[in-house]
């Protein structure tokens, strides 16, 4: 079969297209004919060694989601499940098999049934962003610990950059679960998608005042900020936060350093909360995939240009261009064909 991988850190140049066995499912695990490869941010962080997978660099094959059909199960797996179409998520966290490939052998638990209707790209595009945003949307005070339509009624959510993976399936989620969807733009494209994805309000921080624009939008303040670039947008966090109102922060950009203003998140006993997947609880991943799965099921997960997130495919082949795509911050998802690669002795 055909796999990407990378022996070295380094740029997308360290992508090399190889043959290897089709692996044999393990006990408790699935082998899944991997259809579509997405691509997050920590993909191509992990490749460059900005981050750390959490495991020794021997031979990598990247990507965490991805979607595909179950034609395999190991020992303890029930033999049902065989045909079965899912949705992957974690697949390269602490293990060398990622989902650049056209078979992956993983843990039952990361290959999550596709409701039906639903298309492998969407099932590629939702792992870690979706778990991302969930979290990030379910760890305020009171809760709730999993979303479902109107756990998140008379809130108000602030999703900074309405635009990005993560972004855009905050502003679903918390639309489907019945909250009021502000979010930041750089511009009026961005704009457009971030309605598309559900926000009822946006505001272009690069052309008005955010922070007016904000409480125009929410004057009681916001209760849950979901935020991806702390160490820039502190200030205004700390102008619009609602009374114990918490900063989910799930990301850098803008800077790995945040100097907080103690005064502006003292007096409303807010609180800053950070999210990352891969060391988040156990439990707060299965509520976070359960909700999405049903959010997916309700149609109010979705995927495409008409949900504000347009789609970029690439050949498993030119992965590396898929990475350099993320890395260079184009506006949507990036995903890799993989069952196109497949020939007839894959």
């Amino acid at each position: 079969m055909k796999a990407i991988v990378y022996t070295r850190s380094g740029g997308p140049d360290v992508l090399q297209l190889v043959e290897h066995p089709v692996p044999e499912p393990g006990p408790g695990q699935v082998r899944v004919k991997v259809h579509v490869s997405g691509v997050n941010p920590t993909d191509w962080k992990f490749r460059s060694g900005v981050a750390s997978i959490g495991t020794d660099l021997v031979e990598q094959v990247p990507n965490q989601d991805g979607s595909g059909v179950i034609d395999a199960v190991g020992d303890g797996v029930d033999a049902g499940r065989i045909g079965q179409r899912v949705w992957l998520w974690e697949a390269a966290w602490q293990r060398p098999d990622g989902t650049a490939q056209e078979y992956v052998a993983l843990p039952e638990r990361q290959a999550v049934p596709l409701p039906a209707g639903a298309s492998f790209d969407l099932g590629a595009s939702i792992g870690i962003p979706a778990i991302t945003a969930h979290r990030c949307l379910t760890v305020a005070d009171g809760g709730p610990d999993r979303l479902a339509p109107g756990a998140l009624s008379g809130r108000t959510v602030l999703v900074a950059g309405g635009a990005g993976a993560v972004g855009n399936a905050a502003i679903q989620l918390a639309r489907w679960a019945g909250a009021t969807v502000v979010t930041t733009v750089s511009s009026q494209e961005k704009s457009r998608l971030a309605t598309a994805a559900g926000a009822h309000h946006t505001v272009n921080y690069r052309a008005e005042d955010a922070a007016a624009a904000v409480r125009q939008a929410a004057p009681d303040g916001v209760d849950i900020i979901v935020e991806v670039a702390p160490a820039v947008n502190v200030d205004l966090d700390g102008a619009v936060i609602a009374p114990n109102g918490v900063v989910a922060a799930y990301s850098t950009d803008g800077g790995a350093e945040v100097a907080l203003p103690i005064r502006p998140f003292f007096a409303p006993n807010s609180r800053w909360q950070f999210v990352l997947v891969y060391t988040m609880p156990d439990m707060a991943k299965e509520h976070a995939i359960a909700a999405t799965t049903e959010a997916v099921t309700a149609g109010a997960l979705r995927a495409g240009e008409e949900a504000g997130l347009p789609l970029h495919h690439f050949p498993l082949a030119d992965t590396a261009k898929a990475h350099a795509a993320v890395e260079d911050h184009v506006v949507g998802k990036v995903l890799i064909n993989v069952l196109q690669s497949q020939g007839p002795t894959a």
